[in-house]
């Protein structure tokens, strides 16, 4: 089983690299999926055909989905949409005004991972490739695992029991509706399956990005920052596609400056992401949609490798036992010690990257070890916790 996260800036080509891979891993006889966590979907606009909010038959092999928000809401908030939506009915809000604030920031990135665990599970694929959204919003879609498995661990166990306690007296003080055990019970199952997205997205031989730049300066350096932030949130990056590349066939002097800023460009990317493989496409003299002109795309990109399984990540997080210390180790490319900080706040470690914040729960072997040393060297965290307490 193979997850495929396609990301990067707005407008590099992100759908169309993801819609290609999707098709080559098929015609490769891979059951696959290709599905876009992006709100504003052009996944069935690059295909030429219409997709549904189910996976619908694309071709011999592989079906597509553009997940509809208001479904999943649906489907996955149960009891805790009726709980909501009796509150803001209480308050004198109703109808569609409710509707709209159900609608909470990140709910189609929750609403995506819970699908793309659906079909991961399912058994019905063996590819999974996601057309992710922007970076901004991707990035907070990757970070969701972790955030609500803090939540859910350490809030909503007391939330529950306090709620459970004061549920008799606030009914007799207020008519206000309190929500029953059913509604914790229904956010326990949205936690149960966010942890398995986490078990997921955790593993990199299942689960890897793929970046998409262009080669120009502000794409690359956006994807140079997203390179790390995944090695923060703990995704492997296995390969990077160059897209729209001046071919040597473009002759004309018009372009003879573009392509020596493209060159100076390419020298940049081959340097900074010298670990990973780096796949060119050429800037097309067509637009690449539909079937055929994506299937052309691919033969261009993967020639004769496999776009799922001939490429693999590695994990950034490692955890390495000496004799006397223990070090957890984080890849964090491209990063300045300026822009990191670290900190230790009882039971957890804190890893905080320019807007970005990680909690690492740190395993029992830890918790009586005093970090004796952070350091940042050549793109790898490095925290040491020294010998046990008492020792």
């Amino acid at each position: 089983m193979r997850i495929v996260l396609v990301t990067g800036k707005g407008g590099v080509g992100k759908t169309t690299v993801a819609a290609s891979t999707a098709l080559a891993a098929a015609d490769l006889g891979h059951r696959t999926l290709v599905t876009s966590t992006d709100p504003a979907h052009s996944l069935a606009d690059a295909i030429d055909a219409p997709l549904d909010a189910e996976p619908t038959p694309i071709a011999a092999g592989l079906d597509g989905q553009q997940i509809d928000t208001q479904r999943q809401l649906d489907q996955y908030w149960g009891s805790i949409r009726t709980q909501l939506m009796d509150v803001l009915d209480w308050g004198g809000v109703a109808g569609i005004e409710a509707e709209e604030f159900l609608i909470f920031p990140g709910m189609d990135e929750l609403f995506a991972l819970l699908e793309v665990n659906r079909h991961a599970r399912s058994g019905n694929y063996d590819v999974v490739v996601v057309d992710c959204a922007p970076t901004a919003e991707t990035l907070r879609l990757l970070s969701l695992p972790e955030v609500l498995s803090w939540y859910f661990e350490k809030v909503m166990p007391t939330e529950r029991r306090l709620m459970r306690a004061a549920r008799p007296l606030l009914s007799r003080l207020t008519d206000l509706p309190i929500p029953e055990d059913e509604v914790f019970s229904a956010a326990q199952s949205v936690f149960e399956s966010v942890d398995g997205v986490k078990e997921l997205m955790s593993n990199p031989e299942v689960t890897s990005a793929r970046l998409v730049v262009n080669p120009e300066k502000m794409v690359i350096d956006e994807a140079r920052r997203t390179y790390s932030y995944l090695g923060l949130f703990g995704y492997g990056v296995d390969g990077v596609v160059v897209n729209r590349v001046l071919p040597d066939i473009v002759a004309d002097p018009y372009f003879e400056r573009w392509r020596a800023i493209q060159k100076g460009h390419l020298e940049v990317l081959e340097d900074a992401f010298a670990d990973v493989p780096r796949l060119r496409l050429r800037l097309f003299d067509d637009e690449m949609v539909g079937l055929d002109r994506l299937r052309m795309m691919a033969s261009e990109l993967y020639t004769d490798a496999d776009p799922a399984f001939d490429f693999s990540a590695t994990a950034p997080f490692r955890i390495k036992e000496g004799e006397e210390a223990v070090t957890m180790e984080l890849d964090v490319p491209h990063v300045d010690k300026s822009d990191l900080s670290v900190s230790r706040h009882g039971h957890e470690l804190l890893v905080q990257l320019g807007p970005y914040r990680r909690s690492f729960l740190l395993p029992d072997a830890l918790h009586r070890r005093d970090v004796t040393r952070a350091r940042l060297e050549d793109g790898v965290l490095s925290v040491t916790f020294g010998t046990p307490e008492g020792e």
